[in-house]
């Protein structure tokens, strides 16, 4: 695999990194399975693709793009809370609804940025190669939504937030409200996600209405790779496994499809990403039995 490749999948490993920590705040903190991430992503880069055409300042827009992240995760956590709909066909019909949306937003199936400013072009202006520029500065803001989202999660709301996915009835009896939480942190879950839709779009030059297809299995695969990488026993180790297990993922990606005695083509993807989740999900387990068996050695 050749450097630009490296570098590359680094820098769609650390864009996807948004991505899982948004999953990791929907299926491993409130314990919700949303679906919403497949529609919220294109979503974002629909935003920001069709404001920064028009000439808006692409930060603005990028921000906007959360913003309306956020709205659709508002939408399915309210189906869910007030409408009393089941989490997972609430997230469903969000999703569906998004992509008619996002072809209203745009106006047409894809949106070309080449050419336009974006939250990149001053990198562009520095002597550094953009394929090794890229990946360092979205390492940095990949770090400060890490460290961000840290402190919130330990943060007295955050920590309401956490007892809501834990045990709702025990936290509402505690005199936490929590249709308020559930509500709150599908929004912030699907501002992640749509945040890092509009910096795809950018990065790539474009914007599609196909974007979101698979997303929520990349989010998934990038959870479970990280927790089976690395321990999650505390808040701080979980984040860093999400980004971990996204770069790790698209890394894998990349060495598959590239590896010319493997005879894998761009559309083996689906398939990759079906034996890598399989393989995060299998592996913890039979390891625990191989450390046991160790243990028992050792001890006789």
């Amino acid at each position: 695999m050749s450097q630009i490749a490296f570098l590359g999948a680094i820098e769609v490993g650390l864009l996807f990194a948004l991505v899982a920590l948004g999953v990791f705040i929907s299926f491993r903190i409130l314990q919700f399975p949303d679906l919403t991430v497949d529609g919220s992503f294109p979503l974002g880069a629909a935003v920001a693709a069709v404001m920064i055409v028009n000439g808006y300042d692409p930060f603005l827009s990028s921000f906007m793009a959360a913003v309306a992240g956020a709205g659709a995760g508002i939408v399915t956590a309210w189906l869910n809370v007030r409408l009393k709909i089941l989490h997972l066909l609430a997230s469903i019909l969000t999703m569906i609804a998004l992509y008619s949306i996002n072809l209203r937003i745009m106006g047409r199936p894809n949106i070309a940025l080449l050419g336009e400013n974006t939250v990149f072009t001053p990198l562009e202006a520095l002597d550094t190669p953009s394929y090794i520029v890229l990946p360092i500065a979205l390492f940095g803001l990949v770090i400060l939504v890490k460290l961000a989202l840290d402190r919130f999660l330990n943060s007295e709301i955050g920590l309401a937030m956490r007892a809501t996915g834990v045990n709702p009835r025990m936290a509402n009896a505690q005199g936490i409200h929590t249709n308020r939480y559930i509500i709150g942190g599908m929004a912030l879950s699907n501002a992640l996600v749509a945040l890092a839709g509009a910096l795809f779009a950018q990065s790539q030059g474009a914007a599609d209405v196909t974007l979101g297809v698979g997303v929520i299995v990349v989010g998934l695969a990038a959870v479970i790779g990280g927790e089976a990488v690395m321990s999650t026993r505390t808040m701080f180790r979980a984040t860093l496994a999400c980004i971990i297990g996204s770069i790790v993922y698209r890394l894998a990606v990349a060495f598959a499809l590239n590896a010319d005695m493997i005879g894998l083509k761009a559309q083996d993807l689906n398939l990759i990403t079906a034996v890598l989740v399989t393989l995060a999900m299998v592996l913890p387990g039979m390891r625990i039995p191989f450390l046991s068996k160790r243990k028992g050695g050792h001890n006789q």
